[in-house]
């Protein structure tokens, strides 16, 4: 891809895409970062594991070799940052059922069609003839549903804070043009929320004090919209240091060499290393839009680690007509479903243990065929090391 600026009537030299990011993936740079996290990483008073949460973190962590860079008394641990990863069975369904409806059209992102939920995934569905859609905008169902009005668009919403707000602005386009046929089935999930479970759970069947995480890698995305105000709690009240980080190889080495550096100098602290996009407040007029149109759920089942208290989202009640999950209450199950018993990934996503400590991990379990929510999306950690795994070798 190519952009082309012109100024002043003059044409500028064309600007490749990779020139905006190969200054954060130059190998000397990177090796720079290496020296220098070796270096301070001899002063540790004990070994120390990091927690990326997002999953585009691990797998830039794997795509670029990073963890051969490090040093023994530092280790990643892979979070469960992947909206896909940590959807539950019982939504899955959801997602089935409601596509199998006559006169319904289901429309979601492109990295569910694979999830498998009890009753299969929306793949299986589309193959029996249910009409599944998947698109790359939320606002592409407005389309959908001015092509098709004599059906109902069923808009099955996924994703962290990052993507929330695409959803709240095509709830504002469709209540503002008084769309009567779209529908919206809500599963964002908020990120603070899980961390605190990871390291303080209220659920009394998880033994949560005997996790390995002590400092947080922030995402990134997800920060742009929040800031990283909503990280403040974790030094403050838990002793754990967030570093927010962008995705690229220098970003994630930067963001370490912050980390090591706290605990060298005693500190405890919340910093951005992505600064060139990450502010402390976020994007407020995106946050007022989901302010305004969604409100927490008291309880939200992830995938692997159960019902996390205010952990996603829901429609507020004066929005019930719109709100899938309320039109259609008396044909969705409630019964919670069981994940594949030699599936580890509630392990995995705890940290508790690695993708290819899996008995099932490339074997039954593979992306092309997967049993594990992790291998699911591309942004899971069995998928990064099914893909990348051979540079751990």
């Amino acid at each position: 891809m190519m952009i082309t600026a012109t100024i002043e009537g003059h044409k500028m030299s064309e600007l490749q895409l990779k020139d905006l990011y190969d200054g954060f993936r130059n190998p000397e740079v990177i090796k720079g970062f290496a020296k220098l996290i070796e270096k301070e990483a001899k002063k540790l008073p004990h070994p120390i594991n990091i927690m990326e949460v997002c999953g585009g973190h691990t797998h830039s962590i794997m795509k670029f070799g990073l963890l051969q860079l490090l040093p023994n008394n530092i280790n990643f641990i892979h979070g469960p940052g992947c909206p896909v990863c940590i959807m539950p069975k019982e939504r899955i369904d959801h997602a089935y059922i409601l596509a199998e409806l006559e006169d319904t059209i289901l429309v979601t992102l492109g990295d569910m069609i694979k999830v498998p939920g009890s009753r299969g995934s929306l793949q299986d569905a589309r193959a029996k003839g249910a009409d599944v859609r998947f698109i790359y905008s939320p606002l592409d169902t407005l389309k959908i549903a001015e092509e098709n009005l004599e059906k109902k668009i069923i808009f099955f919403a996924i994703g962290f804070e990052t993507t929330t707000p695409m959803t709240t602005a095509l709830i504002d386009i469709v209540l503002k043009r008084q769309v009567k046929n779209i529908f919206f089935h809500i599963n964002h999930v908020t990120v603070p929320e899980v961390m605190v479970e990871l390291i303080d759970s209220r659920d009394e069947h998880v033994d949560s004090y005997n996790n390995r995480i002590d400092a947080f890698l922030g995402p990134s995305h997800v920060s742009v919209i929040t800031g990283s105000k909503i990280y403040e709690k974790f030094p403050k009240e838990y002793n754990r240091p967030v570093v927010v980080a962008g995705f690229e190889p220098v970003d994630v080495m930067e963001a370490i060499l912050m980390i090591v550096k706290q605990f060298n100098e005693g500190r405890c602290e919340l910093e951005i290393e992505y600064k060139r996009l990450v502010t402390h407040d976020g994007n407020l007029k995106a946050q007022a839009l989901i302010e305004n149109y969604f409100e927490k759920a008291s309880l939200f089942k992830w995938r692997g680690l159960g019902n996390v208290p205010e952990s996603g989202y829901k429609l507020r009640p004066q929005f019930a007509d719109i709100d899938a999950e309320r039109v259609y209450a008396d044909i969705l199950p409630c019964e919670e479903i069981e994940d594949h018993k030699l599936c580890i990934c509630g392990d995995i996503l705890r940290g508790m243990a690695k993708p290819d400590e899996c008995t099932i991990f490339g074997t039954a379990c593979k992306p092309q065929t997967p049993l594990g929510s992790c291998m699911v999306s591309s942004e899971g950690a069995c998928a990064a090391y099914y893909k990348y795994g051979n540079l751990l070798k």
